[in-house]
């Protein structure tokens, strides 16, 4: 009673021996339980040979133990439990995630109109809206402060300079855009938080700022923080998943039509450090709809093994699929552009896409993902594995 009552996330529990009245006191279906056993790298534990019919099956042919499943025991392999620890601490960090909302929290097209409450009802996250008219307060504010005017422009030296980075639009939408970076800053410290999203960022903010939120969005997602456009709740969920599964950038993206074993995915905003250390080759442009402001053309490692996620409107049932980064095109739809190689069923994936928006990262993170949506009751199909 002591252990069951502790305060801790995850139970490990080494099935060497002991009753099975002993595992049942220990295991709550309130905490995630992993239960590791041993067989070829020996002693051969106790419940290697019982764990499924007496623990697992209660000796019945039906499952009964609450909060536990087939997928929770691990044999020999310290790895399979690093794993499992890695989902379940994702998990535990996107729970009642706080995140500023810039115009407030949406959902893209009519699937999402419930997004944001199925946000806050499954991931239990912390919405703070933030109004156009606060923001145009701080903007007017910033630019007054020869202080803060002067860091924006060194700071657009400084980016400028940086190798791989090329300039391709006006340099002052770059400046205000290194303003408005630091604004985001300062709502996200005095709000505690590390998130951040804007709404109509292919409108309402262009006036505001004079540039687009494209770049600073990039910035921050290269410093650490979770920063997402068009706050689509349909999608930022799993970019925040999958963000701190991976402690990776995570690009949140358009997806294209799949055919012949390819898409392609695209936005005006990606992080450039999608490693999380070096920048990728990134050009800064106009924004594509509008022709204005600064956005990052950001070039994807060629040959770079990529997750990539699709959750439905209703938060139902994510898909997912491992890829391959195949090419950087020059289309004409959003800037950062990939073509990606889909390591899976192309056919599948035409016929279960739903929702809009897509959510990508560097690795290939779907074990983590399926395991934690599991334990957070949200379905999931890999078209990798078919």
């Amino acid at each position: 009673e002591r252990v069951r009552g502790g305060e801790f996330d995850v139970l490990l529990i080494f099935g060497a021996g002991a009753g099975g009245d002993v595992l049942e006191a220990l295991a709550s279906p309130n905490r995630p339980t992993v239960i590791f056993v041993r067989h070829r790298t020996g002693p051969a534990y106790l419940w290697y040979e019982i764990v499924h019919p007496r623990f697992l099956r209660k000796t019945v042919d039906e499952f009964g133990q609450p909060g536990v499943d087939v997928h929770d025991v691990v044999v020999d392999n310290y790895g399979e439990v690093l794993w499992r620890l890695r989902a379940l601490k994702g998990l535990r960090d996107s729970m009642g995630q706080k995140i500023i909302a810039i115009g407030n929290a949406g959902g893209w097209g009519a699937g999402g109109r419930k997004a944001a409450d199925n946000a806050r009802e499954r991931f239990h996250m912390e919405i703070v809206p933030v109004s156009y008219e606060e923001l145009d307060k701080r903007i007017k504010k910033a630019r007054a402060d020869s202080k803060r005017t002067a860091k924006a422009e060194a700071d657009t030296k400084a980016l400028l300079r940086q190798r791989g980075i090329s300039l391709h639009c006006d340099r002052q939408f770059v400046v205000n855009a290194l303003l408005l970076n630091d604004v985001f800053k300062d709502l996200m410290a005095e709000n505690n938080t590390d998130a951040i999203t804007v709404l109509s960022c292919m409108g309402t903010i262009m006036p505001v700022t004079e540039t687009t939120a494209c770049l600073p969005l990039m910035l921050l997602n290269d410093e650490g923080y979770m920063a997402f456009c068009e706050s689509d709740f349909v999608v930022i969920p799993s970019g925040i998943l999958l963000h701190h599964i991976s402690e990776l950038p995570v690009f949140l993206c358009n997806p294209t039509y799949p055919h012949e074993g390819v898409i392609t995915v695209a936005h005006c905003t990606a992080p450039s450090k999608m490693d999380g250390r070096h920048s990728e080759r990134t050009l800064i442009m106009t924004h594509y709809e509008s022709d204005y402001g600064a956005a990052p053309k950001v070039e994807m490692r060629k040959g770079q093994t990529i997750t990539l996620l699709d959750p439905d409107f209703g938060g139902k049932r994510w898909l997912g699929f491992r890829g391959k980064v195949v090419g950087s095109p020059y289309l004409d739809i959003c800037r950062a552009q990939q073509d990606v190689a889909i390591e899976g069923d192309c056919t599948k994936l035409m016929e279960e896409m739903r929702g809009f928006h897509w959510m990508v990262c560097y690795g290939d993170y779907r074990k983590e993902v399926a395991y934690a949506l599991k334990k957070a009751g949200i379905g999931w199909l890999d078209v990798t594995e078919g």
